[in-house]
């Protein structure tokens, strides 16, 4: 991304400071989720793209090097085995730019965020 320029307000925004190779991976990551979360809302959160849900669904970010996805750590936890490959920490993974993007896993991952804010806030209403 660019450094002289103001933080971005929208995702479009955000996506436009990155180089057209990039820009195209970060609009399908955006597509991807968009797909698997039809209802979700799109906003910038710590200065990244992020889906809501009845609370943070999840975020994306391109770096150097790679596209770091963050659906929190009970996305990554549940997907465990297949995220392996990857390197990550508690809720986030990095998918490598010079490898091809898992985005069938992405859209996985996200449905089971979708499915983990609907129960949640269901039970919240419950209560």
């Amino acid at each position: 991304m660019r450094t002289d320029q103001a933080a971005p307000k929208t995702i479009d925004e955000y996506i436009a400071g990155f180089p057209d190779d990039v820009q195209a991976i970060l609009q399908q990551v955006r597509e991807t989720i968009r797909a698997a979360a039809p209802d979700a809302q799109e906003t910038i959160s710590y200065q990244m793209p992020t889906f809501t849900l009845k609370g943070a669904l999840v975020h994306f970010a391109a770096f150097k090097k790679h596209i770091g996805f963050y659906p929190t750590p009970t996305g990554t936890e549940a997907f465990r085995e297949e995220l392996a490959a990857y390197k990550g920490g508690k809720g986030s993974i990095q998918f490598p730019l010079d490898q091809p993007i898992p985005f069938e896993l992405i859209s996985r991952i996200v449905a089971y965020r979708v499915e983990e804010n609907l129960a949640k806030a269901a039970k919240g209403k419950q209560a």
